[in-house]
């Protein structure tokens, strides 16, 4: 997403990979739903009831484990926070391509690593990835950060992440490619980049402030590039939202290829 609209023709509006509901306001962010502007998003919404806790990642494969995550390179396990046992590997196909591939890696308590689910084909910001994100920049952050929110149009579907749902994760029109819209925000997890965690997908607070952009998602794959954010397909984020556990301490490691190898 990105509050800024990148040049194109009048009737298309692509898909922001920044959602900030104080760009839905001022008209400069993404098409979305002007509905439930009287929400609160200095505090977090109220929490549905207790979430049923979908498949483990241990039901979803059972391979055999090592120390390492593939493909991963020292520097960038190195990254890795101590006592996270879930990671969500995005890996993308070059430095300037909008295509990636997601795969979640469990740990167990001996620290070894394993793939339990994917990997799923999905797409990155349409210029590729930037180890220095900004706002408008048409670039993917290059990093690991925090899994803590989760939310979206649609209800729950049974992660034990804190899950908000409202009727602000609306977007139409068309994206880079001319794909529709809809449905990209049912489902989304808030990728902890320059935001604050423990608080609605949607609140609109930037620590390094909004030149460096925000609002970078996990979310429904409409068929093309997105502005920032990651996406799958919606039978793939439905099943990494069950498998994803707080008390697993879940990350996304996401770049290219080369980048995450070194």
């Amino acid at each position: 997403m990105s509050a800024d609209r990148p040049s194109r023709p009048p009737r298309r509006r692509a898909l922001l990979g920044l959602f900030t509901l104080a760009a839905i306001a001022t008209g400069t962010g993404c098409a979305a739903s002007r509905s439930d502007r009287s929400m609160d998003l200095g505090a977090a919404p109220p929490q549905p009831a207790a979430p049923s806790h979908g498949t483990s990642p241990a039901a979803l494969a059972t391979p055999s484990a090592s120390t390492a995550i593939a493909g991963l390179g020292p520097r960038t396990l190195g990254r890795i926070p101590a006592g996270t046992r879930q990671a969500v590997v995005a890996t993308g196909e070059a430095t300037d391509s909008a295509t990636t591939s997601v795969r979640l890696w469990s740990a167990d308590a001996g620290g070894r690593w394993a793939p339990v689910a994917g990997p799923w084909p999905g797409h990155n910001a349409r210029d590729g990835w930037t180890e220095e994100h900004h706002r408008g920049d048409l670039h993917s952050p290059i990093g690991v950060f925090t899994l803590s929110d989760a939310g979206g149009r649609l209800p729950n579907p049974g992660t034990a992440l804190p899950y908000y749902r409202s009727d602000s994760f609306v977007i139409d029109g068309d994206g880079f490619e001319g794909e529709d819209l809809a449905g990209s925000f049912d489902y989304v997890v808030a990728i902890d980049y320059n935001r604050v965690p423990g608080r609605s997908p949607l609140d609109t607070r930037q620590p390094m402030g909004a030149a460096r952009g925000g609002g970078i998602w996990l979310h429904v794959d409409h068929g093309g590039p997105t502005h920032g954010c990651v996406s799958l397909a919606p039978p793939d984020l439905v099943t990494l939202l069950k498998a994803l556990d707080p008390a697993a301490r879940p990350v996304i490691v996401m770049g290219p290829r080369d980048h995450l190898a070194r």
